[in-house]
């Protein structure tokens, strides 16, 4: 195994799911599992193929409620190709002597490649080799080579391709109650040139799919199409040792594209112009080529190997290719059904590496906020509330997704969900515009959508800011933090919480940073803006006054997560690690037991702590004394200090978020919470969840921990700072970014030194601020800049 693959040796059913995950391939536009060809959906497999942005509505009776959830629609299988020799059975590695199995995943070129070697029976053996892309070039095509090679036999091998409609979603137990039957209106045919089709529409959302294949090999294809297949046919003859190829390519549109008339026929017609196999090989190994010069990123040993495993998927989710369509950051990537694609606010965790390598496609999943900001303003409405609020799960038009119950496994009871409480997803995205922005140097996205953006999230926020006369200050009440365990006061009839600290200190950094966005808006832009939107003097004096009286609790000399949580029993937790082990999800056995984590100091991921990923200790101290609070370092390494005791870590973004606070804190104790982040789903510490899909938000994490948390890289003010963490366990790596301009500006730190090189362009000069001294590069010129102790 080097640093430019990922292998597994053996065949083993209880991995096949994650495996599945890991070995997804994908484009940024349509992404396939990475399940075996010939195994069909059972306990063991599952295979999915995602389209992104394609959703679909469906009502369910749950718990004797309707219950309504809109799902990223598993579409139909392009995959399916099986084997036998004649009158015997399907071969699968379930069915069949498997002698030996790997499955090797090139990340370099963006290919899966499979070897496996079964033993028939009398001294007979079928080698079976297959090599998968999902074109990183032409995103709408994926092809499959198969080669087979007998040993010790001779004779026949009937082959059969297909197209397999008869999908559903049904890739995640808990979910396995509601209604995953999207599909529908399927049809089969053939077309000139031996290609089959397949074309259904989702159920609600009317998104009409159109699926094509191609198969060549050395031997006659005959077609024929019974729902819910279309299905090429072929008897290959095998002579021992010779290698017998059969190559599969496929197309696939959706109503959602654009400059097409019918999906179906795109998809013909673009089957039917793709090269062959070998050079669908040589142009999307170009592209992926393309890809990594964009992303460069050198980190020695076993954690690089990880990162550029996390990159990959990264990639393959949001690819350039993303900055022609109208989606979001799917929580799970485009890898499967686990949270059913929605968008959270992960895209806090995702952007901030993106806006250095590829800001385009930052650009873009901010527009899919853009244009759902009407929706978000109708869900304030909704609540009673001016400005913009957005859902805590989005899908296709930026209605609230959350679902309204979910089933704990547990204990099998379905429970209220109250997690649309979280409605500082707003403030993550005013953070993203921001941080895109002062990246990128797109004053223009700034000026217009940006500051729309703002100014409505802004006026939700003062406006669900109350002032409480008995203390002087401004209260946002009844939301939920990003612990997510608390979602009630002890007994509480109602859900919400009061002061969560996370909400009301990033609601004053929207604030503030609105107001300078407004002081500064050139007049012709400023009057815009006011003329959209009805911005008056009065309002941007109650801003003001919010931003600087925003209620922050406190207990015990640290800050409280929200108001009320000091008074909480604390929690016996050695004693559950005793009786349980893995608590994780410590809500489950609380609520399995007839108890709930809203009686205790006991949180799932870090919530005030996040409060030290977003803003570097300066920025927050400046924000607590903006607010007329003091927060020295002592406070905030208390603060630090009670919440690592405190969190079980039931979320993948915990382990990156501490190991960020802890690093910038210049903590022994880092390095353990990194690698957590790194082995999040390669391990799968969250215990079966990453066979559902992979966690996207922890994987770029992770890359930015390095890029951003490590350097202590910042873009603001038109400059870059850099304030490097010593880090023992990682204290010689490098990377490439692209930087207002400058596309492939290198940084590497080799324990006390720095070295940076910004290549020869027509672009300004970088300025580089450093803790003890200002650095100006232009380009061309490189740096080399010893560090102090």
């Amino acid at each position: 195994m080097t640093g430019w693959s990922w292998e597994y040796e053996g065949y083993r059913p209880a991995d096949e799911r994650l495996r599945e995950s890991l070995c997804t391939l994908g484009n940024g536009y349509l992404a396939t599992r990475g399940t075996l060809p010939e195994c069909a959906a059972d306990e063991v497999h599952y295979p999915g193929t995602y389209v992104a942005g394609t959703y679909n509505r469906l009502t369910s009776e749950i718990a004797g409620r309707q219950v309504e959830n809109e799902d990223m629609v598993n579409v139909p299988n392009w995959l399916p190709l099986r084997y036998r020799l004649p009158g015997g059975h399907w071969l699968t590695p379930d069915t069949a002597t498997v002698l030996d199995h790997r499955q090797i995943l090139h990340l370099s070129a963006g290919l899966l490649e499979r070897r496996t070697r079964y033993d028939l029976g009398e001294g007979r053996e079928l080698a079976v080799r297959q090599q998968r892309l999902v074109h990183m070039g032409d995103p709408h095509l994926a092809a499959l080579r198969t080669e087979f090679t007998a040993e010790g036999f001779s004779g026949p091998l009937e082959v059969e391709a297909a197209l397999d409609g008869g999908v559903t979603n049904s890739g995640v137990p808990r979910y396995r109650d509601l209604d995953g039957r999207h599909l529908t209106h399927l049809h089969t045919g053939t077309a000139g040139h031996g290609t089959v089709w397949l074309r259904c529409r989702t159920r609600t959302s009317d998104i009409r799919v159109g699926m094509a294949a191609r198969v060549t090999a050395d031997a006659p294809v005959t077609l024929r199409h019974e729902l819910p297949y279309a299905i090429h046919q072929l008897t290959l003859d095998l002579a021992p040792g010779r290698a017998v190829t059969v190559d599969k390519t496929v197309a696939l549109h959706t109503s959602r594209d654009p400059a097409i008339s019918d999906p179906v026929y795109a998809a013909v017609d673009r089957v039917d112009r793709a090269a062959g196999f070998d050079e669908l090989v040589e142009s999307h190994l170009t592209a992926w080529d393309q890809l990594w010069r964009r992303a460069d990123l050198d980190v020695p040993g076993e954690s690089g190997r990880i990162l550029r495993l996390h990159l990959f998927h990264v990639l393959q989710t949001l690819s350039p290719h993303t900055a022609d369509l109208d989606v979001g950051v799917p929580a799970r990537g485009l890898h499967g059904e686990a949270y059913r694609g929605h968008v959270f606010w992960d895209e806090l965790f995702v952007l901030p590496y993106l806006n250095l390598h590829f800001p385009e496609v930052s650009r873009a999943l901010l527009h899919y906020r853009h244009r759902r900001l009407e929706q978000a303003r109708t869900n304030a409405r909704a609540a009673g509330r001016r400005g913009a609020m957005y859902p805590w799960q989005s899908g296709s038009d930026g209605r609230e997704e959350t679902q309204q119950l979910h089933l704990n496994p547990r204990s099998g009871r379905w429970l209220p969900d109250h997690s649309r409480l979280q409605h500082h997803v707003g403030s993550a995205i005013a953070y993203n515009v921001w941080q895109y922005c002062e990246a990128s140097g797109d004053t223009e996205f700034l000026h217009t959508k940006g500051a729309e953006m703002l100014l409505q999230i802004a006026r939700f926020w003062a406006d669900a800011a109350d002032y409480d006369e008995t203390i002087g200050r401004h209260r946002i009440k009844g939301v939920v933090g990003p612990d997510e365990y608390h979602e009630a006061y002890p007994g509480a009839r109602v859900p919400g919480l009061d002061d969560n600290a996370y909400t009301n200190v990033t609601a004053a950094w929207v604030l503030t940073r609105t107001l300078e966005l407004v002081e500064t808006l050139p007049e012709p832009r400023r009057r815009e803006l006011v003329e959209r939107t009805g911005l008056d003097g009065g309002e941007l004096e109650l801003w003001e006054d919010v931003s600087r009286t925003l209620h922050v609790p406190f207990h015990d000399d640290v800050i409280s997560q929200f108001e009320g949580y000091g008074d909480l029993a604390e929690l016996d937790w050695d004693g559950y690690r005793r009786t349980y082990g893995d608590i994780r999800r410590l809500d489950r056995i609380l609520e399995a037991e007839g108890d709930s984590v809203n009686h205790y100091q006991a949180s799932k991921q870090a919530d005030v702590l996040m409060l030290g990923y977003l803003f570097a200790p300066a920025e927050l101290q400046g924000l607590f004394r903006r607010l007329g609070l003091r927060l020295d370092e002592d406070t905030w390494h208390r603060t630090v200090d009670y919440y690592l005791h405190r969190t079980s870590h039931g979320s993948t973004l915990s382990g990156l978020v501490h190991g960020w606070v802890l690093a910038r804190a210049r903590r022994v104790e880092a390095w353990k919470f990194c690698q957590e982040a790194l082995q999040g789903d390669i391990a799968d510490v969250q215990g079966g969840t990453t066979g559902e899909g992979i966690h996207l938000g922890a994987m770029a994490g992770t890359l930015d921990l390095v890029q951003r948390g490590l350097t202590g890289l910042e873009t603001r003010g038109g400059a870059l700072w850099l304030d490097p963490v010593p880090l023992p366990e990682l204290s010689s790596y490098g990377f490439a970014l692209r930087y207002q301009g400058h596309w492939g500006v290198r940084l590497r730190l080799e324990r006390e030194l720095l070295q940076i090189e910004v290549p020869s362009s027509d672009a300004s000069p970088i300025d580089l601020r450093l803790p003890d001294r200002a650095v100006c590069l232009r380009p061309g010129e490189t740096e080399r800049l010893v560090l102090p102790d």
